[in-house]
């Protein structure tokens, strides 16, 4: 027996070691970024080359480069130039596709910046950028090739201090959380800590989370404001801040964002990281959270905590919004008639692509919501802000409201899955 745990520890090693020699054969251990700006309507999309930049960290993965999940409204893909073999690629969301939902994008163009990391490549390649047609397949909108010896615009960086409140050791292979301090003065820093380890405690008090713990590292950025708070359009306050949050994005109250997407990046560029949470000092119920973007809460409402791990739900780990009678501002967001890609939401028009082998033979599919079945893996019709011809996993899970006692099993399993693919 010992034998044979020896030689699968060599295995593994082995295996580790190739991924690394194939890393270092393509990339350095710094990032680049590509700053771009979406411009475009309801109808229509652009995209406008700004920057490419180099920043000092690299907090992905060394051994995981092609993104294999198939999430998000767009994706890229990085080739090597000379042999065209696809090197890394991701997939994302952006705050200009939510916006193409809503009604004012029917009338009018309007312009979101964007920006993407990936490893400092050691040679020229081509940057291929994708969107989600309706029909649910990517389609090419942008391409450029990249020199790294001499397109590259080296900025400085911010001035902020950082600090590591939970260290597991190397970000390569461990998932790193940066928190940046949103309408928090320099007097209010403190406040900010406690209010980062608050936040982060209860999000530790949730499974797959709980149990994982030792395979996350959590960076603090202490961006300072000169005002404290945040601007709040529809009560006339404006702050100035760090990163230029607001409530009342797309006219909801509670979509607390901002639309200054490289200040974020920026900040967040002083320490290595696989995904952004913003946390804003307010006391006013809000907050929001896109895929491979970052999230963003207030911190002193009553239910901070659980808007936290909900919109940290939807920028780490893609799940959608599973409630179906509250108002939003979008228009048409998912299309009926092919299968969402967010793992907890389904059409029912390929179920088996999604947690099909989770639900008990004795359930019926669709489930109904009754008592009986409360605690059941199912497909219960309600979901993506439409009450029919959508379906989630359970009666009540963080993904749906502020009181169910957590996250469901589909939920806890595709954020699981994202743990995973971020700390091999």
């Amino acid at each position: 027996m010992r034998s044979v745990i020896l030689f699968l520890v060599i295995i593994a090693i082995s295996q580790a070691c190739d991924k690394r020699s194939e890393f270092d054969r393509f990339f350095n251990n710094e990032t680049m970024r590509v700053d771009f700006n979406f411009y475009g309507n309801a109808n229509s999309e652009d995209i406008r080359l700004l920057n490419i930049t180099k920043e000092p960290f690299w907090g992905g993965s060394i051994s995981n480069f092609t993104d294999k999940l198939d999430y998000g409204e767009y994706k890229f893909e990085i080739l090597d130039s000379k042999t065209n073999e696809l090197i890394y690629s991701q997939g994302f969301s952006t705050l200009f596709e939510e916006w193409q939902t809503t009604l004012e994008a029917d009338t009018i163009f309007k312009e979101f910046s964007q920006s993407i990391l990936f490893p400092e490549p050691k040679s020229s390649v081509d940057l291929k950028i994708y969107s989600r047609m309706q029909d649910g397949n990517f389609e090419e909108i942008f391409s450029t090739s990249i020199d790294p010896t001499k397109d590259i615009i080296n900025k400085k960086l911010a001035g902020y201090p950082v600090l590591k409140i939970l260290d597991n050791g190397d970000p390569a292979t461990h998932l790193d959380i940066v928190l940046l301090a949103e309408g928090y003065t320099i007097d209010e820093m403190g406040k900010f800590e406690k209010d980062a380890k608050r936040l982060t405690d209860y999000m530790f008090e949730y499974e797959p989370y709980k149990s994982n713990k030792d395979k996350v590292n959590i960076w603090l950025v202490k961006s300072e404001s000169e005002q404290s708070g945040t601007d709040i359009p529809g009560e006339n306050i404006y702050k100035k801040t760090a990163l230029n949050s607001n409530f009342y994005t797309f006219g909801s109250e509670r979509y607390l964002m901002t639309e200054d997407f490289l200040t974020v990046r920026n900040v967040a560029s002083l320490v290595p990281y696989d995904d952004i949470c913003i946390l804003v000092n307010s006391e006013k119920y809000g907050g929001g959270g896109i895929y491979n973007y970052y999230a963003i809460t207030s911190v002193d409402h009553a239910l901070s905590e659980e808007v936290f791990i909900h919109e940290f739900g939807h920028s780490f780990a893609g799940l959608g919004d599973e409630y179906y009678n509250s108002s939003t501002a979008y228009n048409d967001f998912y299309n009926l008639e092919i299968e969402p890609w967010q793992p907890n939401l389904t059409t029912l028009i390929n179920f088996d692509v999604k947690w099909s082998s989770m639900v008990n033979d004795s359930v019926p599919i669709p489930t109904p919501r009754e008592i009986q079945y409360e605690d059941v893996v199912g497909a219960y019709e309600g979901g993506g802000y439409v009450n029919k011809g959508m379906y989630s996993p359970y009666m009540d899970c963080r993904m749906k409201t502020n009181v169910a006692k957590g996250f469901c099993p589909v939920c806890q399993e595709s954020i699981l899955k994202m743990i995973q693919e971020k700390t091999k």
